[in-house]
């Protein structure tokens, strides 16, 4: 048996926690730069406010509502996230986080008139302790049991709390729950199983499993076994190791001047190259990326990419770096004010693991020895107390206009309370 724990309207939660006057509006949270929402109340839903949707599309509705927008807390959030988490840890006999506002619980060995007791006295605690609070839907595969986390938020009488365990109650909603809203079926997916007049999780069911693995891959087949009730993906303890490494940002202007974008690219690229070596990986291939922005009208546009095959598979900093601003200064056109950029690290491995090239003539071990300085230095003084010369002494300009305070993580931003 399977749990998901979903925390409802996370990023708007967290704000609400240490905000209560924002209880009972509609409030929305920004990605980076303040672009686009990515998280909103129900309040905000109920208005008609999109997922991805561009702030500056619906300036007359949020000032009509009166919502309430705040800037990307990631700070906040990331610490908020790691409560909840840790609260789920102790209440169940295992746990594995799948992203920074759900995971997957274990619940192996528990009997049926066990779950959803245990389920609402976990949402209960973690509401208490918190503040969030968190949907948790229990069935017999991890596919069913985030179904029944969707129907939590769906249908409030609820109470954040759905255990789906019998055959007869799983056919009922999967007969009008929407295809296009199962775990792991994506856009592609959903286009084709509509056009073959396959728009339920139902009707998925009823097709059959040769046609669904040579039309979906083994992937899909998967999923179809799972909302059988039969496990096709296994509960992980351990958090895996990531196949790529993304770091990419919107600016907050565009950046006519190529050495801004250079310097931009720089600094995502030695981000990459700490993450790659906090996972103990080591990587043969990157991508660099800018483009231009898409919803300026009359202005020239250009997207390019750039692939990168390493010499031989590397974390150092120095080395993705260098071939990542020189790919991409050999792109960048004049006249083109640039938007958004970004570095992809693929073909990840193991370090210990990886066969080194016979003629590579780099000292790896000093490489290491110095990477390793590198990131104890930064870990310890800060982040980007030591960086390369080719990110540039001046740090990236980001709108943020409407950040909260960091309430967990700075002393100088902790709550005030008056009595």
């Amino acid at each position: 048996m399977f749990g998901l724990a979903d925390c409802n309207n996370f990023y708007v939660s967290c704000e609400r926690v240490f905000n209560p006057s924002l209880n009972g509006i509609p409030v929305v949270v920004l990605s980076n730069n303040d672009g686009c929402v990515i998280s909103r109340s129900n309040e905000a839903k109920a208005i008609g406010i999109k997922m991805g949707e561009p702030i500056f599309k619906i300036r007359d509705l949020v000032q009509k509502e009166n919502v309430k927008v705040f800037s990307s807390n990631f700070a906040l959030y990331g610490d908020m996230s790691w409560r909840v988490m840790e609260r789920l840890r102790s209440l169940f006999p295992g746990i594995e986080v799948y992203s920074i506002d759900e995971a997957f619980l274990n619940l192996c060995g528990l009997e049926s008139n066990e779950l959803k007791e245990m389920a609402r006295n976990a949402t209960n605690i973690i509401k208490k302790e918190t503040g969030i609070p968190v949907s948790i839907g229990v069935s017999k595969t991890k596919t069913l049991a985030k179904i029944a986390a969707k129907l939590c938020k769906k249908y409030p009488a609820l109470n954040n709390c759905c255990v789906m365990t019998e055959k007869r109650d799983i056919d009922k909603v999967l007969q009008k729950f929407p295809v296009e809203d199962i775990w792991g079926i994506g856009r592609q997916y959903s286009k084709m199983l509509q056009s073959n007049n396959i728009d339920t999780a139902w009707k998925f069911l009823q097709c059959n499993p040769d046609w669904v693995k040579s039309k979906m891959s083994i992937v899909g087949l998967k999923t179809y076994k799972e909302l059988n009730g039969d496990p096709g993906f296994d509960f992980e303890d351990n958090t895996r190791d990531k196949k790529q490494i993304c770091t990419s940002r919107s600016f907050a202007n565009d950046l006519y001047e190529h050495e801004e974008v250079i310097m931009a690219v720089a600094k995502f690229a030695a981000s990459c190259a700490q993450k790659l070596r906090k996972q103990r990986g080591v990587a043969s291939r990157a991508l660099v990326f800018v483009l231009t922005n898409p919803f300026k009208d009359n202005a020239p546009r250009d997207y390019r990419s750039i692939l990168i095959n390493f010499e031989s598979a590397t974390d150092s900093t120095f080395e993705i770096v260098s071939h990542c601003t020189k790919a991409v200064a050999s792109v960048l056109k004049s006249g083109y004010g640039y938007k958004k950029a970004g570095v992809i690290l693929s073909e990840i491995s193991v370090k210990g693991e990886t066969p080194g090239n016979l003629f590579c003539d780099k000292d790896l071990i000093a490489e290491g020895r110095l990477m390793k300085a590198l990131d104890e230095i930064n870990e310890r003084y800060g982040r980007e107390t030591l960086y390369s010369a080719s990110q540039g002494v001046y740090k990236m300009r980001y709108n943020m206009n409407m950040l909260s305070p960091r309430f967990t993580t700075i002393w100088d931003d902790i709550i005030k309370v008056k009595i």
